[in-house]
């Protein structure tokens, strides 16, 4: 059977969420991950999740390490494991600044070093069930986990965009979380999870190369097209990280047009805007045997689990994305 997972981005109630996780389970999905941002907290989600079902496995994508500390992850995520019976993956990563610091009220500084440490924290509390850390970002004296957990070691997933953070699941992680991904970009994001990989010591097939890919699905490929524009906008202008991502598709001039409509508050430009030979580029967009090739095509460059990813928000966005489920479906 073909690996494939489904990813949420909020948008959705949570007894939705909820619904579509149990759809994805009977149709042989292997993974269903909850992003946080402003969907919900995703660890309650995951819990409810993991009471409705019994195999699917679960995955954080991505809980930040900058607006819960390193011990509360460790919590939450051994809760999780605990409620799903060992199906729980720890999908963690730096969030941005754009969001941490106006939206948290939070300093964004040493992104790399605080993941790079968080990691080690919530490795220690779940292994040894008490940690004593010394670091340059975490000084925790003797933070003692009053359950034991049911497993030891769970796996931990990072994300990432870029040569250096790719470099960093190589070395430290069991997995890299990518997103918005091109095929071209997914090549090289696995070679450098290779790099990291062989500088660690570490055989790069121990590591999995997963890319959320948003996704819309129709019978006429100009309204699926339609479908992707707002979320494509909205991360181009919000986010620049991702902006530049799109920028290296090569569509530099495109992008900055939109980025200046988009927080000059003109949504509807912005939207108008996004080009269609990007839309087609940087997510699986088209009808049944259009995304299912292109699910294909990101295989073969090197993503070892393909995330779909429903990024609808408002009235019939659980439609969507169940039809999304169900197009997607891994052949049996």
């Amino acid at each position: 059977m073909e690996r494939i997972g489904v990813g949420f981005s909020g948008g959705m109630s949570p007894q939705d969420i909820v619904e579509c996780v149990k759809v994805a389970e009977e149709l042989g999905y292997e993974s269903a991950w909850v992003a946080e941002g402003h969907g919900g907290d995703q660890f309650s989600l995951l819990t409810a999740c993991a009471v409705a079902t019994e195999k699917i496995k679960l995955g954080t994508s991505i809980t930040s390490v900058f607006v819960r500390t390193a011990p509360t992850i460790a919590m939450a995520a051994a809760s999780v494991d605990y409620f799903s019976d060992g199906r729980f993956i720890l999908g963690m990563g730096t969030s941005h600044k754009v969001q941490v610091e106006p939206e948290h009220g939070l300093e964004f500084t040493r992104p790399v070093q605080r993941l790079r440490e968080c990691v080690d924290v919530v490795r220690g509390i779940l292994r040894d069930s008490d940690v004593n850390y010394t670091g340059e970002i975490y000084n925790i004296d003797h933070f003692d986990l009053w359950f034991e957990p049911l497993r030891k070691e769970i796996p931990i997933y990072v994300a990432a965009v870029f040569p250096k953070m790719l470099e960093v699941c190589g070395e430290i992680s069991q997995g890299a979380i990518l997103t918005w991904c091109t095929l071209d970009h997914a090549a090289t994001a696995a070679r450098h999870v290779a790099i990291g990989a062989h500088n660690a010591g570490r055989s790069p097939d121990d590591v999995e190369v997963t890319s959320l890919l948003p996704c819309a699905v129709s019978d006429n490929r100009e309204e699926a097209r339609d479908l992707m524009r707002q979320p494509i906008a909205s991360y181009a202008g919000r986010f620049p990280r991702y902006r530049r991502l799109m920028v290296d598709a090569g569509f530099p001039d495109e992008l900055e047009q939109v980025k200046i409509a988009w927080q000059s508050g003109n949504t509807q430009e912005a939207l108008n805007l996004v080009p269609g030979a990007l839309i087609d580029k940087i997510g699986l967009v088209g009808t049944v045997d259009e995304v299912r090739e292109n699910l294909s095509e990101y295989r073969k460059a090197g993503i070892t689990l393909p995330i779909v990813s429903p990024r609808f928000i408002g009235d019939g966005a659980k439609e969507q994305a169940l039809k999304i489920i169900r197009a997607c479906a891994p052949s049996q």
